[in-house]
């Protein structure tokens, strides 16, 4: 790496997350990312409000409180958001609809903006895809190529996000997989030398780290492990 050049910000799994207890108001709660928001945030000691569509795919669980509602209602959003301190977004399409063209991503997001205006809570962690850096090589050509439609949903996503006025932060892994493992490294408008796959955990991971300590933003962040 050469002089000068950023660095990635890499996880600390010894450091004490979540010493103060927050309340999160999570969108995207059943997905793959989700789920594990929801496990890492009652770890560390958070209460947590999951606004999901279908409360029957969750588990009741401590610190948890399941909330019925459409994430593309904005009222619906606002009625459920006073007196959190943050909400975080993994909205994304089940995969075989990642392949369409939708505008799904992009709805949510303006509806969760404009639910949070009206609320007055300012801090938002959400997730985007690594496929809008301009990475060059076959590997990256022919994924931004596949999901030409999603990555067009979720620039859309992202430019309601920045031009919100919120204190946001946009994270954009690579693919993803299951595993245990919730180390990331981040690295500020660009992916992290080397990723090209890393866990559901670790994005969890790293969107809590954000929320708790107040960090990147208003910036696009990118992901690896």
């Amino acid at each position: 790496m050469d002089a000068g050049e950023a660095r990635p910000a890499e996880s600390q799994p010894d450091r004490l997350s979540g010493l103060m207890s927050m309340r999160l108001f999570l969108l995207g709660a059943t997905g793959r990312t989700g789920t594990e928001i929801i496990d890492l945030a009652r770890t560390r000691g958070h209460e947590i409000t999951a606004f999901v569509r279908s409360p029957q795919k969750l588990r009741p669980a401590s610190a948890l409180k399941i909330v019925r509602g459409d994430p593309l209602r904005s009222d619906m959003i606002a009625a459920a958001l006073p007196g959190h301190d943050a909400v975080l977004s993994a909205i994304g399409p089940p995969p075989r609809e990642a392949f369409r063209a939708s505008s799904l991503v992009a709805d949510c997001a303006r509806a969760t903006v404009e639910a949070m205006a009206a609320s007055g809570v300012a801090r938002l962690a959400i997730v985007s895809a690594a496929v809008l850096f301009p990475e060059k090589g076959l590997f990256f050509a022919f994924f931004r190529w596949l999901l030409r439609h999603h990555a067009r949903d979720l620039r859309s996503m992202e430019d309601i996000v920045q031009t919100s006025g919120l204190a946001w932060t946009i994270a954009r892994p690579p693919r993803l997989r299951k595993s245990p493992d919730a180390t990331f490294r981040a690295l500020h408008n660009a992916l992290p030398p080397g990723s090209r796959v890393m866990s559901f955990r670790s994005v969890a991971a790293f969107m809590l780290d954000a929320v708790e300590h107040r960090s990147h933003v208003a910036e696009v962040v990118g992901l690896g492990q």
